[in-house]
């Protein structure tokens, strides 16, 4: 762990949001970087105001890969869905009901492009294994792309949750995110050391594809995933936010 504020929490790494959902449910944590779905799953919970990790246009890293042989995502029949992800699995979900009309078969595998498009039409993959797989004989559909196609609005794919808790509070959240935006040349070259990206393309991805903010257009976007999340059952309710101290 890095930064000014290393001594004042422990942190515990791990690649999946889907697992550190599964953590702060268990209250094995008291707070995490959690997909945003899982609000409307885990009760009592509260929301850290005004950060995110979302995108407002382009995002890379969550991406919906078709074999070239199709055409067009109508003519997708199934759908592999990365097991890592649970926000990114209902937007695809949203995705296909809501705009395109239709509910392709949806299996879970592990994030493998090749072996994931052997057994299925399309694949959601996310995270790294989304933005450094070969790009031949396949077609690559970026996630929010869609979305703001249709929607006109940017996505939120993750917000910190908490337990509330009076530690929780003391937290400055938005104080390390800025913190982190401040230092991206050194966690472009640390991040470098682990990962098949180039520097500046990581760099330029921190920059211009995520955002750590929730602005007007932010909060907008995922009022409406949550709408529609609900209208298609994806979830059994649409509690409003409520947010850490408030």
């Amino acid at each position: 762990m890095y930064g000014s504020m290393q001594n004042d929490v422990e942190l515990v790494t791990d690649t999946a949001p889907a697992r550190c959902a599964d953590m702060l449910a268990r209250r094995e944590v008291d707070a995490a970087l959690v997909p945003v779905i899982e609000y409307q799953r885990i009760p009592d919970l509260a929301i850290v105001p005004g950060v995110c990790v979302g995108s407002h246009s382009s995002v890379k890293s969550v991406v919906l890969v078709m074999n070239d042989e199709l055409g067009d995502l109508r003519e997708v029949r199934t759908i592999a869905l990365d097991i890592s992800s649970r926000t990114s699995a209902a937007l695809v979900r949203v995705i296909f009901r809501e705009f395109f009309g239709f509910e392709p078969e949806w299996t879970e595998r592990a994030p493998d492009i090749a072996s994931m498009l052997l057994t299925a039409d399309a694949a959601l993959i996310i995270g790294d294994p989304g933005m450094t797989f070969s790009r031949e004989r396949i077609v690559v559909y970026d996630l929010v792309e869609l979305w703001r196609k249709h929607t006109g609005l940017g996505f939120v794919f993750a917000m910190w949750m908490a337990h509330e808790h009076e530690k929780m509070r003391r937290i400055d959240f938005a104080g390390a995110r800025d913190e982190g935006l401040g230092h991206i040349e050194e966690i472009s070259s640390l991040y470098r050391q682990s990962s098949d990206l180039p520097h500046d393309e990581i760099k330029s991805y921190l920059l211009e594809n995520i955002s750590g903010r929730v602005d007007e257009e932010m909060r907008a976007g995922l009022d409406l995933f949550y709408r529609l999340a609900h209208k298609h059952g994806i979830v059994s309710e649409t509690r409003p936010l409520k947010m850490l101290g408030s």
